[in-house]
């Protein structure tokens, strides 16, 4: 076994590219997980790929063989059916857990979401903690750590970038109560914290609810104000009734059972966007010690593109 080898899955995703970019700085040997190579940015001779997907058993095999450790970062965001979002986020983390375990690994990270605190609200939320039991349940005496991510952002998102533009342009759309309260991660941070996991010896197993140390998260007020201080123009908060919203939201689930289309903004999708408290919980210390986030909010805006174009 290679003692510093580590197997990634999801690295041509946003968080999953931003792991590897902060991996090879780090100067650690990677092997990758991918269905296109091409969408891969130039790999130092330190890297491997493995071209297949999460589907294929023979692929995981290839990956997990000869690793210490496993980051298990591919994900579904989009659908409507638990189906859906199963086949991935829960199905596939189990097997790559079992490969894992099986090829002798001794450690498992999986990216996970704070949405799994909650998976009444919606498939994705489910198939979220279904996917964190369901690698626990095959990972045998394999150490796992599970981080919990609440919204991330930073260069390359593109789901939270139409609303950072639509603030810069003078417009907060407040999808909930305006008295709803939510954490947030810069991505470069989740992208040190999964290094800090895999360089130091005290990473401990155990589960992670992991933002940017804002205590008690943001309130729309408290976006508001970071945009403001950005861009100098004022942001003025609109309140997005529920029946308004449901309207995209019912005919992109209606689509997605009828069609199989996979949306974005669906049913579930909003009953998330209005649950009225996604702030992290616990310390990183216990988990993850010596790991501290850089960027809150203001820092982090100011460090990402393309939102005040």
């Amino acid at each position: 076994m290679t003692s510093n080898l580590v197997a990634l899955t999801g690295a041509t995703g946003f968080v999953g590219l931003h792991i590897l970019h902060r991996l090879q700085r780090e100067g650690m040997a990677t092997r990758l997980l991918v269905r296109n190579p091409q969408k891969l940015p130039a790999l130092p001779p330190s890297t491997e790929v493995v071209e297949g997907s999460l589907a294929d058993r023979s692929a995981l095999a290839r990956l997990v063989t000869g690793a210490s450790s496993v980051i298990h970062c591919a994900g579904v965001v989009r659908g409507v059916t638990r189906a859906q979002f199963d086949r991935v986020n829960a199905d596939a983390a189990g097997v790559c857990a079992m490969e894992a375990r099986d090829a002798g690994v001794r450690r498992f990270l999986l990216i996970s979401s704070l949405a799994a605190r909650e998976p009444d609200l919606s498939p994705y939320a489910a198939s979220k903690r279904q996917g964190e039991e369901t690698v626990h349940g095959n990972a045998g005496t394999m150490a796992v750590t599970i981080f919990r991510p609440p919204a991330v952002y930073g260069p390359g998102d593109r789901e939270m970038l139409p609303l950072f533009r639509s603030m810069a342009r003078g417009v907060a759309p407040v999808f909930g109560s305006p008295d709803a309260r939510f954490s947030l991660i810069y991505v470069e941070d989740l992208a040190d914290a999964v290094v800090t996991w895999a360089t130091s010896p005290a990473a401990e197993p155990g589960m992670l609810e992991i933002d940017d140390g804002t205590p008690g998260g943001y309130g729309w007020n408290d976006v508001c104000r970071a945009v403001e201080t950005i861009t100098g123009r004022p942001v003025r908060q609109i309140r997005m009734p529920a029946a308004l919203l449901g309207i995209p939201a019912t005919l992109n689930t209606l689509a997605g059972l009828v069609i199989g289309y996979s949306p974005m903004f669906s049913l579930g999708k909003l009953r998330e966007l209005r649950h009225p408290d996604w702030v992290c919980r616990g310390s990183p210390a216990a988990v993850l010690p010596g790991w501290q986030p850089a960027c809150r909010l203001t820092e982090g805006l100011a460090r990402t593109p393309g939102w005040q174009d």
